[in-house]
């Protein structure tokens, strides 16, 4: 009887009466002991309110039957087919979808529905790798800021490589204490690839420079990353590395040059596929042994004249500074340029440049890190001009 009573009084209510007569209607349902006629007959009900021409009236069903496990299946379905201002307090929220349902939602709906489902509590994983695999930018973002998510690490990699040349994208996920050397290091090629497009199509540097320049940069993070990442996640860095094609003998010897003994022999043993025992002994004593390792490895005959000389230099003597085999090592890089200057080989003109713009490098952040500490230096004041002055 009251359900007919208010199907009646629907024929002439404005929406805004509508939208709360279906409210109360709603938390009835859920909350009001209704015998059997009455609980169908609501249903019917709310089922017919799913035609209502005003989205207002919809979504106040959606809001009341958002979270609750007692909701109408039917009608929450129906919801969630709804436009998108109707069917985001389901999606967001209700129990009632299994996996299977909210992957095909996110496969076929707008941005704003993958953003719904993203916000979704304890979001299983099979539904944040479907976002990760065709959500738009801002569904991954909200995915990727979701606490409760269950985001396996091939999906993180995966929206990298889809939208990791988005400022906040690369922010956030940099924010995350979980997130392995290997993604962070593929966040930052994509900065430096990003970077280097930047500038050329503005005509501030040639593009040949521009990607030298940000290979460079890259080669440079990605030695400091290997240096303040765990012992055990330097091999899947080194790994990742050499998947994507940066696993170069540039960054190799740069490594070396850097004194990061562990990023040198990951990579040789992955490079030549001889355990990692194996290949520390063979740098150890050089020689003979590291010239066969070095070949087996498959780098250029050109380098190696600079990787003996450093590998001499290595064993001789901590090389190591205050930059915790994060930067270039002067000392080493100058005797390896050196030795290499006096040698008699053929054509290594190509390692000459790369060894002088390292010399230069590590020279330059030799002096910067010399003059920082300098100012911060207790003792001095720093006064304008050319001179300091004891305090």
């Amino acid at each position: 009887m009251i359900v007919r009573e208010f199907l009646q009084w629907l024929r002439t209510a404005p929406a805004g009466e509508r939208a709360d007569g279906a409210t109360a209607l709603a938390r009835a349902y859920l909350f009001s002991p209704l015998s059997i006629d009455d609980r169908a007959a609501a249903e019917g009900a709310m089922l017919m309110l799913l035609d209502d021409p005003s989205p207002m009236v919809r979504r106040a069903m959606a809001q009341a039957f958002a979270t609750s496990q007692m909701a109408p299946a039917a009608v929450v379905h129906a919801l969630a087919a709804d436009q998108p201002e109707v069917a985001m307090p389901v999606l967001e929220a209700s129990p009632l979808f299994i996996d299977t349902d909210l992957v095909d939602l996110v496969a076929t709906g707008s941005s704003q529905i993958q953003c719904a489902i993203a916000r979704r509590p304890m979001l299983q994983r099979a539904v944040a790798a479907a976002i990760a695999e065709v959500g738009s930018a801002e569904a991954c973002l909200v995915l990727i800021e979701n606490a409760e998510a269950d985001v396996a690490p091939f999906s993180i990699d995966r929206i990298v490589a889809r939208h990791g040349h988005l400022a906040a994208i690369r922010e956030s996920l940099l924010g995350r204490d979980d997130l392995p050397a290997a993604t962070r290091q593929l966040l930052v090629a994509k900065l430096s690839q990003t970077l280097a497009s930047f500038v050329t199509a503005r005509a501030w540097l040639g593009k040949d420079r521009a990607q030298r320049v940000a290979m460079e940069a890259c080669e440079k993070a990605t030695v400091t990353l290997a240096a303040e990442s765990s012992p055990l996640e330097v091999r899947p860095l080194v790994q990742h590395l050499r998947q994507s094609g940066q696993l170069t003998a540039g960054i190799v010897l740069r490594a070396l040059l850097c004194g990061n003994a562990a990023l040198f022999e990951e990579a040789l043993a992955e490079l030549s596929g001889m355990p990692l025992d194996r290949v520390a002994g063979l740098v150890q004593r050089g020689g003979a042994g590291f010239r066969a390792l070095y070949d087996k490895a498959g780098l250029p005959a050109s380098t190696f004249p600079a990787f003996r000389e450093a590998v001499g230099a290595m064993n001789e003597e901590s090389f190591t500074d205050a930059g915790g085999a994060t930067r270039l090592q002067r000392r080493m890089v100058e005797r390896v340029l050196t030795r290499c200057e006096q040698s008699s080989l053929g054509d290594i003109e190509p390692l000459m440049t790369l060894l002088r713009r390292f010399a230069t490098e590590a020279a330059r952040e030799e002096a910067r890190a010399f003059c920082e500490d300098l100012v911060a230096a207790p003792d001095y004041d720093f006064v304008p001009g050319p001179r300091l002055v004891a305090a």
